[in-house]
């Protein structure tokens, strides 16, 4: 009986906390919202392991809206709610945000979020275009689902093509996350581009039980000429320091994980490149200003993450001005349909920070050429 009295307590407290979460979640997404406006939702962490992430979404979309919003003309306003990376939460925030007026979005920002409110987006038909969830899952079967990043199996295919045209590299290594979509996804990718290419080389595997000490895959890998490594730099910086010291000199390949790893591996000497579609020392003229910017706003040099998401809102600006959509009071349906159709037609593309000539197919999917970032 007791067992049942606190049951019924817990489940009391739940929809308590959900109702007050909710009430407060929707006075942050109505003040956010401006009247005369279109209005762009998102989801994201903004606190919990993934902060940054999320963080950097947020501080790049609404640099962003600012910029735009400054010529005249069509005026934005952004809002994003914290999912915490929670599929769960993304979901509810989806039904906040929408409740509030949310008329065309950015979706979530880790995978499994973003798929979690695509769903919900795709029932409503409210177009979103994430900047960073790049499992396939977030657009399959999906007609208002896009995204701007790579998606993850192009960046398996792109690293096996990339260390395979290397000659220096004859001993080629591996080592992924199977207990990570993101990782393994890659890594599937990169599997089977080998396998096409009738190349060999050593794998190695660790799961979420197994993040920080590295010493037996670094024993295995440490006679390799280079090691592919398809996961984010939390890991991958752990996995390097435990390599030096097995004795590896050989390179590291990564990623768009990696993006920010520089600050954490100061000590190594081995050659690092990964993929990503920003640089931040890019010479670039757009890439340069946008830096400069961001840098002045918050205090600090933008990440991939910042500039996808940047780039997402220009995108749907750009869709919205050729579309001809002037309407504020459009319903969402109308709005993202318009958006939409702009996106995918065959004389739309965009110059960006992330990309020169983006173009996107009716299954979400952004074609652009990615970059090699290489230090040491």
């Amino acid at each position: 009986m007791k067992n049942v009295f606190k049951k019924v307590a817990a489940a009391v407290l739940a929809v308590t906390t959900m109702a007050t979460a909710a009430f407060a979640l929707t006075s942050c997404a109505d003040k956010t919202f401006e009247k005369n406006s279109f209005k762009i939702g998102a989801t994201g962490p903004l606190t919990g392991d993934a902060a940054s992430y999320g963080n950097s979404v947020k501080n790049g979309a609404q640099l962003a809206v600012e910029e735009y919003n400054k010529k005249g003309g069509l005026q934005l306003s952004f809002a994003i709610l914290d999912d915490q990376a929670g599929a769960d939460e993304a979901a509810a925030n989806y039904d906040v945000l929408y409740d509030a007026g949310m008329q065309i979005s950015l979706g979530g920002v880790t995978s499994g979020s973003a798929e979690a409110f695509a769903k919900k987006a795709n029932v409503d038909k409210v177009f979103c275009m994430t900047p960073s969830g790049s499992a396939d899952k977030v657009i399959d079967n999906m007609d208002y689902s896009f995204r701007l990043c790579f998606g993850d199996p192009d960046q398996g295919t792109l690293a096996a093509e990339n260390i395979v045209a290397n000659s220096a590299y004859v001993k080629i290594g591996a080592l992924y996350d199977t207990s990570d979509p993101y990782s393994d996804g890659i890594y599937q990718a990169f599997k089977a581009k080998m396998a096409e290419l009738n190349v060999t080389y050593v794998e190695q595997k660790f799961d979420a039980e197994n993040k920080v000490d590295f010493s037996t895959q670094a024993e295995a890998l440490k006679d390799c000429d280079v090691v592919f490594m398809p996961f984010y730099y939390n890991e991958a910086q752990l996995f390097m320091k435990a390599a030096v010291a097995k004795g590896y000199d050989g390179a590291f390949f990564g990623c768009d994980g990696f993006d920010g790893i520089a600050d954490y591996i100061s000590d190594i000497t081995n050659k690092i490149m990964y993929i990503t579609p920003f640089d931040v020392n890019s010479e670039e003229e757009n890439v340069k200003a946008f830096v400069a910017a961001y840098e002045a706003k918050y205090g600090e040099k933008p990440d991939q993450f910042a500039a996808d998401a940047y780039d997402v809102v220009m995108v749907i600006a750009a869709a919205l001005e050729k579309a001809g959509v002037k309407d504020y009071k459009l319903s969402a349906e109308e709005v993202s349909t318009a958006v939409k159709n702009a996106v995918i037609s065959s004389d739309f593309s965009y110059n960006g920070i992330t990309g020169n000539g983006m173009t996107w197919t009716a299954d979400g999917k952004c074609s652009k050429a990615p970059k090699i970032v290489e230090f040491n």
